[in-house]
């Protein structure tokens, strides 16, 4: 892969980040235009998805990859992302609650948790991928730690609250505003300059973005340790996160079987990393069809149990 097609697909993200700031412009966001917007995301992945088939040899000319492989590869990291951070929404909910946050400035606070995801995910996975190239034994210390997440999440009953150690950090270093000020991070009182909580929120999503990449990155790069397929099913898998928020924003309750679906694909993709270079490596369209039929049937599982909840409620009334 040349530095210019980097450096092209750097400048691709920074115009789809400009055109996800201009469509939440003035901080109202409906269901019905994030449906929307989640939709033409989804379908940008899959004609982005073409051209890597289309034009493969362009993109990478000394790839050992072949077009289809390619593509099919981009397509499961791509549905492997997405499907993790789904997750994530739940915590950027749970953040935004315990923080107050007004309705109109969540897409600004949602816009820099996006973007500080870009960047870590693309440090982290230039850094995977130089640990892989030089260290076969990784991918073991990767999948162990796949399947010991997997595992612990199974287990996880929940959290009303997230981890408040950047908050207890910023608090301690800075003064902090008890109201929010629009948009703004800080502002000048007695010529003095005090931050507002928007920075608290910010800086809580950043170090939660740090978590769910340590799961991410290890878990795509079982797809793929093409460096260039792995940072764009990254960014094409968060670009679309903010709308998708807003359409789940009021229907993350009914997602009840979403945990151990999560937790089944981590473990799933970790046995998978462990049994690269092996006689019993699974293939790359068999993940593809593990993730898409686990989420599939988790939410068909979880409208279900919603659907009998209400007849049984009804029943009783």
């Amino acid at each position: 892969m040349t530095p210019s097609i980097y450096i092209s697909f750097f400048i691709l993200t920074i115009a789809l980040v400009a055109l996800d700031i201009y469509q939440t412009r003035g901080g109202q966001v409906t269901i019905r235009k994030a449906a929307i917007w989640s939709a033409f995301w989804f379908l940008l992945a899959f004609g982005f998805a073409a051209t890597i088939y289309l034009f493969w040899d362009f993109y990478a000319p000394v790839s050992a990859y072949s077009p289809e492989k390619a593509t099919v590869s981009f397509l499961t990291g791509y549905l492997l992302e997405k499907s993790l951070s789904v997750d994530n929404l739940f915590v950027f909910a749970i953040i935004f609650h315990q923080y107050a946050v007004p309705a109109h400035l969540r897409p600004r606070a949602l816009l820099w948790g996006v973007i500080g995801a870009l960047v870590l995910r693309a440090v982290m996975i230039a850094l995977g991928a130089q640990l892989l190239a030089q260290f076969h034994w990784v991918m073991y210390l990767f999948a162990t730690f796949l399947i010991w997440t997997g595992i612990q999440l199974a287990r996880d009953k929940g959290e009303d609250e997230v981890n408040p150690l950047p908050e207890r950090l910023i608090r301690h270093l800075v003064p902090v505003t008890d109201n929010y000020h629009d948009n703004r991070l800080s502002v000048v009182k007695n010529g003095k300059r005090i931050f507002t909580p928007m920075l608290v929120v910010i800086a809580v999503i950043a170090f939660m973005d740090i978590m769910f990449a340590l799961d991410s990155i290890p878990a795509i790069f079982a797809v793929t340790r093409e460096p260039f397929l792995v940072l764009a099913a990254n960014v094409f898998a968060l670009l679309g996160l903010r709308s998708l928020y807003f359409v789940l924003e009021g229907m993350m309750n009914r997602f009840v079987y979403l945990k151990p679906a999560l937790s089944f694909i981590m473990v799933f993709i970790g046995i998978k990393m462990a049994l690269v270079g092996s006689a019993w490596e699974i293939p790359t369209w068999i993940s593809l069809s593990v993730i898409s039929a686990t989420m599939i049937l988790a939410t068909i599982a979880s409208l279900y149990r919603e659907k009998q909840t209400v007849v049984v409620t009804d029943k009783n009334s």
